[in-house]
């Protein structure tokens, strides 16, 4: 099914260059210009993730995100991570595999998507700092909130699919 999607992607995009049509060119003008974000981005941070899984031990990871400090360090770990949600994902995906509960992971996916360091500077420059700080006090209780809520969420109902934790926590 997969590899029928992909063949009616690559037909359409022939197909679009080779009449002229808008939104197909438009389409292949977007997934280039995300397939070269892609290429240049992940290489590198799959090799961090490689380096992070072979030499951190699944006890030090495991000790330091527990408690009020697993939440501190998820989002002092999603801050500092370059690449957006292409490198989150694969990190947090790391994370699960040495048996981080999902309440901390959820918290590093949410506070990657709010509390990047680059992000946060640009955002001072534009709309000042009052606003920057006024907007990441409110999102963090918010942040926190909903990964214990989804965290806890998923630990009684298994039937999501995310085994990854579950099977490293013993």
């Amino acid at each position: 099914m997969q590899v029928a999607g992909i063949v009616l992607f690559v037909l359409f995009i022939i197909i679009s260059l080779s009449i002229g049509y808008k939104p197909g060119l438009e389409i292949y003008t977007n997934f280039i210009s995300l397939l070269t974000k892609m290429i240049k981005i992940l290489p590198c941070a799959f090799i961090l993730i490689g380096l992070f899984e072979v030499w951190i031990k699944k006890q030090t990871v495991q000790n330091n995100f527990s408690g009020i400090r697993g939440y501190f360090f998820a989002i002092l770990l999603s801050s500092s991570t370059m690449g957006g949600l292409y490198v989150a994902f694969p990190v947090a995906y790391s994370l699960c595999k040495k048996g981080v509960k999902m309440e901390f992971v959820f918290t590093y996916l949410f506070a990657s998507a709010v509390f990047r360091i680059p992000m946060t500077i640009y955002e001072a420059s534009f709309l000042g700092l009052k606003f920057t700080s006024i907007r990441l006090l409110a999102t963090l209780p918010l942040i926190i909130l909903a990964s214990i809520f989804m965290g806890k969420y998923l630990d009684k109902n298994p039937h999501f699919g995310i085994q990854i934790s579950r099977e490293n926590r013993q």
